[in-house]
């Protein structure tokens, strides 16, 4: 087959098709319309001699070819997509672009405020749409319907981008009013009652097992390793909400020590380091490959990675 009779903008439409099995979907992310998409279709199973697309009880599935075809011809667009980016640097302070960036309200609370900072003097008309992790699934961002997210995350998609934004110690905030402060050490912690709060990745969130260590996360998997548990009384997915949960003199809230010392000035809770060792975690960017080469993508990148790295280090 002679490359110069391929209609490039067939392959355009078999790599959304491969990414969304379905025409209609298909059609509305190109701005086409569905028979056109069809007859799209129509023309790519000429041109490979294979259905490529089965319609299924599960929907549109992809044949054994276009599964084969499928990573050929996303570099093949990756590629396409990045000759023709211009050349021209992306121009902030005129900008009126919106970011839709999948934040943690961690992220939120101790990155965003500097980084606003930042933009209100380096692109003061850009918007930021900021969205929380049962917003986004990795699909809205490998498409490319999500600039950004940044979380901590147990799992990535290999095809994504990513970058470590710092990482952060932890801390516990007790109230002042709270007894154990004279004596705070392991088994004053364990007697203790504790808020848990962590909301990681993205997706719905469900339900919270108190014996199910492995998935309570950093704070108790330390504790597992040696052999103790702690008293969970309130399970809680917002960081705000577990640091104001811990005026109340009775509990303990052990969070990341950067959000912790956000409640520095607050004269009814102390912040203390806990009794045992907890490894650190990682505050992690990730994006698509669409937009790995857009020059107001890498532009943001850029400014989000350097703010924080202005952020108060432990």
């Amino acid at each position: 087959m002679n490359i110069s009779r391929v209609d490039l903008n067939l392959l355009v439409y078999l790599d959304v098709l491969l990414r969304e099995r379905n025409v209609t979907r298909a059609a509305d992310q190109l701005g086409i319309s569905q028979p056109a998409m069809s007859n799209g279709l129509k023309r790519l199973r000429g041109l490979f001699d294979d259905p490529l697309l089965i319609r299924t009880s599960e929907g549109m599935t992809p044949t054994e070819r276009a599964q084969e075809l499928e990573p050929i011809i996303r570099d093949l667009i990756l590629g396409l997509e990045k000759a023709v980016q211009p050349r021209s640097e992306f121009n902030a302070i005129e900008s009126h672009q919106v970011f839709r960036i999948m934040a943690s309200d961690y992220a939120e609370a101790t990155l965003f405020p500097a980084l606003l900072a930042r933009l209100r003097h380096s692109a003061p008309h850009i918007i930021l749409d900021i969205m929380t992790p049962s917003d986004v699934s990795f699909t809205d961002v490998e498409q490319g319907r999500v600039d950004m997210v940044i979380n901590r995350f147990d799992t990535i998609p290999q095809s994504f981008h990513q970058r470590v934004l710092w990482k952060d110690k932890f801390s516990c905030l007790i109230s002042s009013k709270n007894k154990v402060l004279s004596n705070f050490d392991l088994d004053s912690y364990l007697a203790s009652q504790h808020v848990w709060v962590s909301k990681t990745g993205m997706g719905v969130g469900v339900g919270m097992n108190p014996d199910d260590v492995q998935r309570l996360g950093w704070v108790d998997e330390a504790l597992d390793k040696l052999g103790v548990k702690r008293k969970i009384t309130v399970f809680t997915r917002h960081y705000q909400a577990a640091a104001l949960l811990a005026e109340q003199e009775y509990l303990i809230t052990t969070i990341p020590s950067k959000l912790a010392r956000l409640q520095l000035d607050n004269d009814r809770v102390s912040i203390v380091p806990p009794p045992f060792e907890i490894p650190p975690i990682e505050l992690t960017m990730a994006w698509s490959p669409l937009l790995q080469h857009n020059p107001a993508h890498r532009w943001m990148r850029q400014l989000i990675a350097e703010t924080a790295q202005t952020i108060d280090h432990t």
